[in-house]
């Protein structure tokens, strides 16, 4: 792709997901007007808004894997990396929550790209186990599924004033201590 063609793309592409954020319902013409091009060039690019909706879906799981894979190292101590993975996909999930929140795709390279990133988080957890931070016995396939549920949470609803890192220390520490 040219890098005109992608910087239009991208451009697109973030005002759907700022639009669409606003206004589930928004039209071709609004996501266009936002983007400050022809509604014709969103056209050209997209041929139905189905369609604009998934390569936005794409866009933002390619955003979510390069996020966890910049921030998981086996060099750092596993808190260390707990909580930059944590706080970069919290950036992506506040940023693209119209595009995370699709629990469906057409398109088979987001379900494979979720699947890597669950198999990267299973690695985190059997390292955070491993040093101590959870228990010997801990049912990981539970904490996943519980840390998937908290950065939901943490980013559909984020608390007002808090950014990305200081959610994931709440994030982090809600998970590792709970509240017993």
């Amino acid at each position: 792709m040219r890098s005109d063609t992608e910087r239009t793309m991208g451009t697109i592409l973030e005002a759907a997901e700022r639009v669409l954020s606003r206004n589930p319902a928004a039209s071709m013409e609004q996501i266009a007007e936002a983007a400050g091009v022809a509604r014709t060039t969103v056209h050209r690019r997209f041929a139905s808004r189905d369609a604009l909706v998934d390569a936005m879906t794409a866009w933002a799981t390619r955003r979510f894997a390069e996020a966890v894979e910049s921030a998981y190292t086996t060099t750092a101590p596993a808190l260390v990396t707990l909580h930059q993975v944590t706080a970069n996909v919290l950036r992506i999930k506040i940023d693209w929550g119209y595009a995370m929140s699709r629990t469906t795709s057409a398109d088979p390279e987001v379900a494979r790209t979720h699947a890597e990133v669950r198999d990267r988080c299973d690695e985190m957890f059997r390292r955070a186990r491993d040093a101590g931070l959870f228990r010997a016995n801990a049912d990981l396939n539970w904490a996943r599924r519980v840390y998937y549920a908290l950065i939901h949470e943490a980013a559909t609803a984020p608390d007002e004033g808090q950014d990305a890192d200081a959610l994931a220390t709440r994030l982090v520490d809600t998970l590792l201590h709970g509240f017993g």
